[in-house]
């Protein structure tokens, strides 16, 4: 598609608000298996990190304070150095986790097209966003992705609200642009999300509640549920922007 992404947002007609969501429903029905596939494996790549965040901290928690040979609870201090090691590697490991996690919702974005429109082209294994140039582009973005968040919560937190729906956009526009460099996936995110700010939130607001339905069920729905609040956005971009659409090509050579 190249930058032309720019001029398919310029044209870009008004999306359906309900179009979009009754359309999610639908293909939820196709994708759920897959929807918690790409769960499970976000979950069992990212716990190798939680422990190497969360054990050092709960470690120097439980060691807050100590007694001394008289009897007397002493208030252990952390040195300083130590600390800021921490704070350093933990922002490292979020950001590296943000980058993994942003692969595989990319590939769940090409999972929702090949169910949608009855493609026969593979979408690739669940890292194919997290190889070769792939790799360093959603780990750019995941970078961008955190810089922004924390500029905009900086700056007195009502920011976050307008950066959430660009931020919301950036995966999507890479799942079906990877050829683009990183400013300009960003740059289309910011234009697009300016263009449909309002009906963008709303979907990620509503169909983030709708995701949390699965903690009704023992907790354990949810992990079927979490990736429902991709569908609409995927929509959106489909509705809006569009991509280059082989189902009919792939059809008609298969009718011979």
């Amino acid at each position: 598609m190249g930058k032309d992404i720019f001029q398919r947002i310029e044209r870009a007609g008004k999306p359906s608000f309900s179009d979009i969501l009754s359309k999610s429903f639908e293909l939820f029905k196709k994708v759920w298996k897959e929807a918690f596939y790409h769960v499970l494996i976000t979950i069992a790549i990212l716990i190798p990190f939680l422990i190497i965040i969360y054990v050092p901290l709960f470690t120097m928690m439980g060691y807050s304070g100590v007694y001394n040979t008289y009897g007397y609870y002493e208030p252990f201090e952390l040195p300083i150095g130590l600390l800021i090691v921490y704070a350093i590697i933990f922002f490292a490991l979020i950001f590296i986790i943000q980058g993994l996690s942003l692969g595989i919702i990319a590939h769940f974005f090409k999972v929702c097209k090949k169910e949608d429109t009855g493609s026969i082209k593979e979408t690739g294994s669940y890292f194919v966003f997290l190889k070769g140039k792939n790799l360093k582009k959603v780990m750019v973005l995941s970078l961008a992705t955190v810089g922004i968040s924390l500029a905009a919560l900086l700056l007195c937190y009502l920011p976050i609200f307008y950066v959430m729906v660009p931020l919301q956009l950036f995966v999507v526009i890479f799942a079906f642009n990877e050829d683009l460099s990183v400013s300009d996936i960003i740059k289309a995110s910011f234009k697009m999300g300016n263009k449909y700010w309002l009906i963008t939130f709303g979907l990620i607001i509503l169909s983030s509640l709708i995701a949390q339905i699965g903690i009704i069920f023992c907790f354990v729905g949810v992990f079927f549920t979490a990736f429902f609040v991709h569908i609409p956005i995927y929509y959106l971009y489909k509705d809006t922007v569009g991509f280059d659409d082989d189902t009919e090509e792939f059809r008609q050579e298969n009718s011979f």
